[in-house]
């Protein structure tokens, strides 16, 4: 694979966003096709090409495909309260298997309005199946240094694993854990750390290489949940 050098995305980027938002229907979309590939699926095509090229050459877990990485504009409204046919943000997904649905660690990208999702990228164990979030929630218990030390050299770079849809108890199982740092673990449902993105700098080529540094910085939460992944493989 050929390396794309990425630009940035367009100077209509988000403003296509906000005025998709008002319109909110096809007729509108269609007529202005041509900005949203110009200024958004293709760029992020090209970011995603370029990162995939970085990851692989630095040894991060972390595929994918410039188009099939990406999830689409159009929203399945079937089960929604909004049936706002389009999402107000476009976004892609790494993976190790290099599929955007994966279950296991992965790197994901947004780019939107800020009332919405904003723009921001994640490094994270999303998701789990049932027996990999037991597994590492059985790890942080049993190898409690492990975890600790993963979680240590997040801090080191400014990371911290989010809190994002914690559990407000203590999972069965877990109830004599007392460990602070250990019961804030255990109550995880993701293992996760996000990096604001600029909105302003979105335009910039920079944003390629400040995501690939994000991503070495992260690398501590893969490599701990990889491990723990492999002891359910063997």
């Amino acid at each position: 694979m050929s390396e794309t050098v990425f630009k940035g995305f367009g100077d209509k980027a988000l403003p296509f966003l906000k005025a998709l938002d008002f319109h909110q229907n096809r007729e509108w979309f269609l007529e202005n096709k041509d900005l949203f590939e110009a200024h958004l699926l293709e760029p992020l095509g090209d970011l995603v090409d370029d990162l995939i090229a970085r990851f692989e050459k630095a040894g991060l877990p972390f595929k994918g495909d410039r188009k099939k990485s990406q999830f689409r504009i159009k929203r399945d409204t079937r089960f929604a309260k909004d049936k706002s046919p389009y999402n107000r943000h476009l976004s892609a997904l790494l993976s190790s298997d290099g599929s955007k649905w994966a279950e296991s660690g992965c790197f994901y990208v947004c780019i939107g309005l800020e009332d919405y999702k904003g723009c921001y990228a994640a490094v994270a164990w999303w998701q789990q199946k049932p027996e990999l979030l037991a597994a590492m929630r059985k790890a942080i218990v049993e190898k409690p240094e492990n975890y600790r030390a993963m979680v240590a050299a997040l801090k080191k770079s400014g990371l911290t694993l989010s809190d994002y849809d914690r559990l407000k108890r203590t999972p069965r199982g877990f109830e004599t854990v007392t460990e602070p740092d250990l019961v804030e673990g255990l109550r995880n449902r993701h293992f996760a750390v996000r990096y604001p993105i600029d909105p302003n700098g979105i335009t910039s080529p920079d944003l390629a290489d400040e995501l690939f540094g994000f991503a070495l910085k992260a690398k501590p939460l893969i490599d701990w949940g990889k491990k723990i992944e492999g002891t359910l493989i063997s």
